[in-house]
C-alpha cells in the first residue's frame, strides 16, 4: 500500500492558509429591530403628573382669586381716617368713600396715600387695609411756620412757603400769633389760596425782616408789623410809636445774590438805628432807607 506524501504546511508569507471568515447569518425579509415600547413612548409624549398637578393648582389659584375679586367676599364696607386737624374732612371722606364696595385685593393703598398726600395740608400719610374690609388713613400734618395775610383773609403756611390752611373768611387762632406775620397788600395777593407756594426768594426775605428786634433799630416799640405792597416793597411798622420804614424790593432782582441781600438789609437796619440816634423816633413819621446810603425821612406834624 502505497502512502502519498501530504504537502507539507507552509507557515507565514503568502502561502499561509486562511480560515474562511464566517458570515453572520441573514436576517429574513420579516424580521425587525426591537423597537421602543410604548408606554415609554406615551411616557415622552405625554405630561408628568407633577407638571398636571402644577397645573391644576395654578388653575385652582386664578378662580379662587377670581372669585375673591368678583365675590362678595372681602369687601370694603368701612373707611376711617385720623390725624387732620388743617385738613377738611370732606377731603379724606371724599377720597376713602370711593373705595367702599371695591374688593380689597384691588385696594392700591400706594395710589391712595400718594393722593392724600396732594392735600395741601398732609405732609405724609399711611393707608392699610384690613380683611375685616375697613380701610384705614393717618395723616401727619405740615407744621404752621408763617401767617400769609391778604385782603382775602389769613392763612397758615409752612417752612417750604406752602400754603395749606385758612378759607380767608375768618381769623386765625390766638395761638398763631407767635408766629411771623406778614401783610401782603400787593396786586396779585387777592390770587392767594390754599394750595399756593411762596416763592423761597420773597420768604426768606420776609422771615428775615420779621425777626429783625426792635431794639436793633434803637426803638422801644415792642413788636414790629412786616408788610409788603407794589410801591416800596416790605416795610417795617410800629404801632407805637407810630412810625414806618420803606426797606424797598427784595427776591426780585436775580443777579443779586443771598449774601448781598443780607448785607443791603444789614445797612438799613444800621441807617435806621443812626437816625434813631440823632432824633427820637416819636417825632419821625416815616424813613426811607430804601437806599440805605442815603436815608430820607418826615417827621411828625
Amino acid at each position: 500500500m502505497k502512502l502519498k506524501a501530504q504537502p507539507p504546511v507552509q507557515r507565514g508569507g503568502k502561502g499561509r492558509s486562511r480560515r474562511p471568515k464566517s458570515r453572520a447569518p441573514s436576517r429574513g425579509r420579516g424580521a425587525r429591530r426591537p423597537g421602543v415600547p410604548l408606554r415609554r413612548r406615551l411616557a415622552g409624549r405625554l405630561p408628568s403628573i407633577r407638571r398636571v398637578l402644577a397645573a391644576l393648582a395654578a388653575v385652582a389659584t386664578a378662580a379662587v382669586l377670581l372669585a375673591l375679586l368678583n365675590g362678595t367676599w372681602l369687601r370694603v364696607s368701612g373707611v376711617a381716617w385720623a390725624g387732620e386737624r388743617y385738613t377738611d374732612a370732606s377731603d379724606l371722606e371724599q377720597l376713602l368713600d370711593q373705595q367702599r364696595g371695591m374688593s380689597l385685593l384691588a385696594v392700591d393703598t400706594r395710589a391712595l396715600r400718594e393722593r392724600i398726600e396732594s392735600i395741601p395740608a398732609v405732609a405724609t400719610a399711611t393707608v392699610s387695609a384690613s380683611l375685616t374690609g375697613s380701610v384705614e388713613a393717618t395723616v401727619v400734618e405740615r407744621e404752621p411756620a408763617f401767617v400769609w395775610e391778604t385782603t382775602s383773609g389769613q392763612f397758615l403756611g409752612s417752612a417750604d412757603g406752602t400754603i395749606f390752611a385758612g378759607d380767608g373768611t375768618s381769623e386765625l387762632n390766638a395761638e398763631f400769633d407767635a408766629l411771623p406775620h406778614v401783610s401782603d397788600e400787593r396786586s396779585v395777593a387777592r390770587l392767594i389760596s390754599v394750595g399756593e407756594v411762596i416763592p423761597s426768594a420773597l420768604l426768606r426775605v420776609a422771615l428775615a425782616v420779621g425777626e429783625i428786634d426792635p431794639a436793633a433799630l434803637g426803638s422801644d416799640a415792642d413788636r414790629l408789623a412786616v408788610r409788603l405792597d407794589d410801591e416800596y416793597g416790605f416795610r417795617l411798622v410800629s404801632d407805637e410809636p407810630d412810625w414806618e420804614v420803606a426797606l424797598g424790593v427784595y427776591a426780585l432782582n436775580p443777579r443779586e445774590t443771598t449774601a448781598e441781600s443780607d448785607a443791603r438789609l444789614e445797612r438799613q437796619v444800621t441807617a435806621v438805628r443812626t437816625l434813631f440816634a440823632a432824633r427820637p423816633e416819636v417825632e419821625i413819621g416815616w424813613v426811607d432807607v430804601r437806599n440805605p446810603g442815603k436815608v430820607y425821612f418826615r417827621a411828625k406834624g
